[in-house]
């Protein structure tokens, strides 16, 4: 019996969906949602500052994505679309008994992981932050972390629903999701900001109203993000009633998954290392670490994620059916259209970063102690992993879409084993207040190792990967970057002494709005004059004809 009625069949998947529209829905759902989430992280360091506060809150609420990512979403995110899609392929019903009891177990295991990981959380953060000797306040963050961690459960409700709605072609409310997220939470700071009086510190109460109003609220945005997805699934036909049994494809997956936990367990030794060696630098760092990776995503989400979600049921369907020629098709067509967006954006924060982090970053509590200038120094020191990462999590895709978890985790362990002994010796050679930037180029150096590595294991594994094409592509994109930024620098510099004293952050604007309308037209017309294709691809309707043609639609 299917979720639709009696004896109804389950419907199918939109198998012939159009990749350009498609990844258009996605591209301007991720890019509303990350300037939405910009804008959030702006009031956050606006109202908390780059202090303790901000340190405390920051790993508080990381720690609800890493028990999830440990215990279950990984899992979803990596090996749950390409199994539910043989599923639709194979099964009579159109995999809808499998996909209830995946449903049905998935759920079990994150209410059991929220309840562990509540009960655990004096450890967790302890195991993060350290014993409290630095400048962090493990007891705060400890706080935060009981009314932030049952986010897991919401993290997980919302990425079960999101898979499903991707193997069924249905894109655009998942990526518009978060958009609700970040602006609960951006009212949640507005109402923070009028509370009078500051946080207490010494000593941290759990009853404190500011206290409760940030975490509950916090919460209360990834709730509502998880939560609207249900009518997107209900439109498509799908009626969720709990299914208990076992499949023997589910074993299948238990298998795939231990892989995956490996995969997340590697990549948390990475985090823990950067989490204590920025708790003991100089106050902020683990804040401005934070906000400088997430500000660094803002140009990969609008492009990398969407091209992700959009090609992953296409690759899984592609591996399904053996068409290893269309899965290298768009691996090759998304490492080139990321290089198009990415490497320019890569250019502009090298030379920029400061100028950015100031001008953003200079409001409110965030100017106190030249916070916004460190972060934006961090994240010029961080910008040129920006494509070799997207290529990464392109890399990894392409595994998971041949049922291959193991592959990616060994690749993971090469990553943190080339990071790991980076982010150890960052304190050795730099000041405190300068750690934060050697730990941001660490991470950078150890993804472009991953790309590297990750090429020549496809290429053992499925041939000819069109790699010199891809590098030829890429070299000119990069010739037609740096053009463009040496000569947003140089006008930037010939301008600099006419410019007013009109404060830094002023400045910092107008130097940014200089190079911006300057290196924006200089890169595209030397895209065009060293005739970069991919330039022309993008131009059309945001994802284009041709992304249709080199990865036709399954």
């Amino acid at each position: 019996m299917t979720g639709s009625g009696p004896g109804a069949p389950a419907p199918r998947p939109r198998r012939g969906y159009s990749l350009a529209r498609a990844g258009g829905i996605m591209a301007a759902g991720t890019l509303v949602s990350r300037v939405t989430g910009f804008l959030r992280q702006l009031a956050l360091v606006s109202v908390l500052g780059l202090g303790v506060v901000n340190d405390s809150y920051t790993v508080a609420n990381t720690l609800p994505n890493i028990v999830y990512e440990l215990l279950l979403g990984g899992v979803l995110t990596s090996i749950m679309v390409p199994l539910l899609v043989r599923a639709q392929t194979d099964d009579p019903d159109g995999g809808e008994a499998y996909t209830r009891r995946l449903l049905t177990v998935a759920g079990a295991a994150l209410v059991l992981a929220t309840l562990v990981a509540m009960a655990t959380a004096p450890l967790l953060t302890r195991l993060y932050l350290g014993d409290g000797d630095g400048p962090a306040n493990p007891d705060l963050a400890t706080a935060f972390a009981w009314l932030l961690l049952p986010q897991i459960f919401f993290y997980g409700l919302g990425a079960l629903l999101g898979a499903l709605l991707n193997t069924r072609g249905v894109f655009g409310p998942f990526a518009w999701a978060p958009v609700l997220n970040n602006v609960v939470v951006i009212a949640v700071l507005a109402v923070y900001a009028a509370m009078p009086g500051p946080l207490s510190l010494d000593p941290v109460r759990m009853g404190e109203p500011k206290l409760l109003v940030l975490g509950l609220g916090t919460t209360l945005g990834i709730a509502v993000q998880a939560l609207v997805l249900i009518p997107a699934v209900r439109r498509t036909g799908f009626r969720y009633r709990p299914l208990w049994g076992w499949d023997r494809r589910l074993g299948d997956a238990g298998g795939l998954a231990l892989w995956v936990v490996a995969y997340v367990l590697i990549g948390q030794v990475g985090y823990i290392v950067t989490t204590r060696v920025a708790a003991d630098a100089a106050p902020g760092s683990v804040a401005i670490y934070a906000n400088a990776w997430l500000l660094l995503q803002v140009p990969y989400g609008v492009l990398g994620v969407s091209l992700l979600t959009a090609l992953m049921p296409r690759m899984s369907r592609a591996a399904a059916e053996g068409r290893t020629t269309d899965v290298v098709a768009d691996l090759a067509l998304g490492i080139r259209l990321s290089a198009v967006v990415l490497l320019p954006v890569s250019v502009l924060l090298t030379l920029f970063g400061t100028e950015l982090g100031v001008a953003l970053f200079s409001l409110g509590a965030g100017a106190a102690d030249g916070g916004s200038a460190r972060l934006g120094a961090t994240l010029a020191a961080s910008a040129f992993g920006l494509l070799p990462f997207a290529v990464v999590m392109l890399q990894l895709r392409v595994f998971y879409a041949l049922t291959d978890s193991r592959t990616p985790t060994l690749l993971q362990l090469l990553i943190v084993g080339v990071k790991v002994p980076l982010l150890l010796a960052a304190p050795l050679v730099l000041p405190p207040d300068r750690v934060v930037l050697g730990l941001a180029a660490a991470n950078a150096s150890a993804f472009v190792v991953g790309a590297v590595a990750g090429q020549v294991v496809l290429h053992r594994r499925l041939g000819r990967l069109g790699t010199g094409t891809v590098l030829r592509a890429v070299l000119r994109l990069a010739v037609a970057a740096a053009f463009a930024g040496a000569l947003a620098l140089g006008v930037v510099l010939l301008l600099r002494p006419a410019v007013p004293d009109l404060g830094p952050i002023a400045r910092a604007w107008i130097e940014l709005g200089v190079a911006a309308a300057v290196g924006g037209p200089a890169v595209v017309g030397a895209m065009l004059a060293l005739r970069v294709p991919e330039i022309t691809t993008l131009g059309q309707r945001v994802l284009p004809r041709r992304f249709r043609r080199a990865g036709s639609a399954s």
